[in-house]
């Protein structure tokens, strides 16, 4: 009786300091002293859920926690309030605990405000039906959340919470698991408070035998699922026995190594991760959880809350649960058995496999501010979707969409009826254009080919050395090399389908026919092609000259129908598609622009479901199928293209056709 009133006294001692703002981990010391000399007479708690082996010393529990605690890797900010770095540490729970600018809210009507400041005895016990509110707004956090997070946690060390099981059904495993709270989760899924964390597996039935060996695995959280390695794997960095964990910036999912990674289900999240560099190590302070607490006067009496650790929303904006509400708390077997393997890494290169991943992240960026907006703000989300429906309504109504067919090549169509002759040209024969399409698989292999040089020549990495990853040089280059391929790609389908539909017949025959002609013209086509390119890039690099090069981009649109049509050469060719346009700029222009964002749409559409229907799909597999889907879709811009130059040329005719006018006398 003796022992335990001085236990109860320590611990009602520990509550009544950590209510006067001492620090948690000096808290936590005086505790773990103070108890450790008392239990060299008495047993030290439960470490198992229900009927659990022999007791273990305490010291020897925080030994084991001590010993593989991790080092975290934040992603560093270049300035304040940038979203882009991390803009928080891995802290403890005291960040909000006793806080008076915190509120402790209970669901109803206006969700009323129980108390402001709770702490740990006050959030004991209490069920789903509670929720903290911090200041700001979850869904609009500007800088709020970064600057209180500042002055709250401004007196706290970096700390991560260990806990350990060893589960009855698995006598032979001890699962260290390291928790880690975050102040604020600034992702897609925007929230007030986060847990997350990592596991480690050993083959043990003790404590002792643990920390007398190694872990045979580890697994790191990410949002609902997560991903494992073995202890000797090379992917698992470590510091001693301390594994490394790279924490993405915002969503604070856990990985093995500094990179983009990509996520297409709620187990990988639904958008990117960014753990790239620069990166600040995080030496984190571990505090030592129970399987749960009794006493509500004890300092850690917070893990009997189950309610939500932020403020209540919808859906993914919601506050999340705390540690004890998760199904892993006292049954981690089970959740580390379906840990992947492996995670998506986004290439780093301007490949078009990266740059259709890129729109995915943004397009999910999108889609979650479109959410929150219809959230916080549906009159505005409203009044834009109608504003837009207008646009798209008014664009359809400014042409004409009568039937015309694609047959003869030269004779005057509007914008919408070489789009439907287009579509019905396409729908004829899609096998034969899908063939022309095929170019662009070698295309995208020479793309890939042609970056990897220019990013491996010595004068190139001299240059982009020099000017550092921030000033956009490598893009540019990169971007040329891709560009040089993939438009040669684009000009030769638009020469080779032009050359088809000049032709009297149709078919595999007619088609064979036209890529031989093609070919016959390859030299021409190339000199003509890269004068063109030289030109309109030199213009647009220069920047003063940016003007001029969207003029000339949009004057050489009709090069390879000029070649192939009108069997001009070189700088021929490209006067004789100047000439066409001539009078017509921006009707070609926005036409262009139009049919050519379409089909890019479309094709990224198409890309998209695959990159999300088929999750299991490795990405260099995706990169062969990326350049189908625009092999197969290209060709509809090629057609539309010839209509278009077929439009100008008889445009021109009926000028040069009418009378001059004789002026009298």
């Amino acid at each position: 009786m003796l022992m335990t009133g001085v236990i109860a006294t320590v611990l009602v001692v520990c509550h009544a300091l950590r209510r006067r703002t001492v620090r948690p981990r000096l808290v936590q010391v005086v505790r773990s002293a103070v108890l450790g000399g008392l239990l060299a007479a008495t047993a030290a708690g439960t470490i198992t859920a229900s009927a659990p082996p022999p007791a273990e010393p305490e010291d020897r529990v925080q030994a084991l926690a001590e010993r593989f605690r991790p080092v975290i890797m934040i992603k560093q900010q270049e300035e304040p309030c940038d979203t882009h770095g991390e803009q928080y540490l891995p802290t403890s729970v005291e960040v909000v605990l006793d806080n008076p600018e915190i509120a402790l809210r209970q669901l109803g009507a206006d969700d009323p405000v129980v108390m402001w400041g709770p702490g740990a005895s006050d959030l004991h016990g209490l069920g789903e039906g509670f929720f903290l509110d911090f200041p700001g707004s979850a869904l609009d956090p500007k800088c709020i959340y970064e600057r209180d997070f500042e002055k709250y946690a401004e007196e706290l060390e970096p700390t991560v919470y260990a806990h350990i099981v060893q589960q009855p059904d698995e006598p032979d495993l001890v699962f260290v698991q390291y928790w880690i709270y975050w102040y604020y989760n600034d992702w897609n899924n925007k929230h007030e408070s986060d847990w997350e964390g990592i596991t480690l597996k050993f083959e043990a039935s003790s404590i002792d035998e643990a920390l007398a060996g190694e872990p045979v695995a580890v697994g790191y959280s990410q949002h609902e699922g997560g991903e494992r390695a073995d202890w000797d794997d090379t992917k698992l960095e470590r510091e001693g026995d301390r594994p490394v964990v790279y924490s993405s910036a915002g969503s604070h999912a856990s990985y093995f190594d500094s990179a983009f990674y990509l996520g297409r289900s709620a187990s990988e999240g639904f958008g990117c991760d960014e753990t790239t560099d620069p990166s600040e190590r995080v030496d984190p302070a571990v505090v030592v959880l129970p399987d749960s607490v009794d006493d509500p006067n004890d300092p850690l009496a917070w893990l009997g809350f189950e309610g939500r650790w932020g403020e209540r929303q919808n859906g993914p904006f919601n506050g999340p649960t705390g540690p004890t509400a998760k199904d892993r708390w006292l049954d981690p077997a089970p959740w580390f058995e379906e840990l992947r393997s492996t995670s998506v890494v986004i290439p780093g290169d301007d490949s078009g496999v990266s740059g259709v991943v890129e729109v995915f992240c943004e397009v999910v960026e999108w889609g979650s501010g479109l959410l929150i907006t219809a959230t916080t703000s549906p009159t505005v989300l409203l009044i834009v979707v109608l504003l837009l429906a207008a646009l798209i309504r008014f664009l359809v109504r400014r042409t004409d969409w009568t039937p015309v067919g694609p047959e003869p090549i030269v004779r005057r169509r509007r914008a919408g009826q070489i789009v439907r002759a287009s579509l019905t040209t396409y729908r004829r024969a899609p096998h034969v254009y899908a063939m022309f399409g095929l170019v662009y698989i070698p295309a995208a292999v020479v793309t890939g080919l042609l970056v990897a040089i220019v990013g491996s020549l010595p004068i190139i990495s001299t240059i982009l050395d020099l000017a550092g990853k921030a000033s956009g040089t490598s893009i540019v280059l990169a971007a040329l090399a891709g560009s040089i391929a993939n438009l040669a790609a684009f000009v030769l389908i638009c020469a080779v389908v032009a050359e088809y539909l000049d032709g009297p017949d149709r078919g595999f025959r007619a088609a064979k026919s036209a890529v031989r002609s093609t070919w016959a013209h390859r030299r021409v086509l190339g000199a003509s092609y890269l004068r063109a390119f030289a030109i309109v890039f030199v213009l647009l690099a220069s920047f003063v000259g940016v003007p001029w090069g969207i003029r000339q981009m949009v004057r050489y649109q009709f090069m390879p129908q000029a070649v192939t049509y009108d069997d001009r050469s070189g700088a021929d060719a490209l006067a004789r598609s100047s000439e066409l346009v001539r009078g017509r700029w921006l009707h070609t222009g926005a036409f262009v622009a139009v049919i050519n964002g379409a089909i890019n749409l479309l094709a990224l559409v198409l890309a998209l479901l695959l990159l999300v229907g088929v999750t299991g799909l490795p990405l260099w597999l995706f990169s062969g199928l990326l350049a189908l889907v625009y092999g197969l879709t290209v060709p509809l811009a090629a057609i539309a293209m010839a209509l278009l130059y077929g439009d100008a040329v008889a445009a021109q005719e009926a000028e040069q056709a009418e009378p001059e006018t004789v002026p009298a006398g």
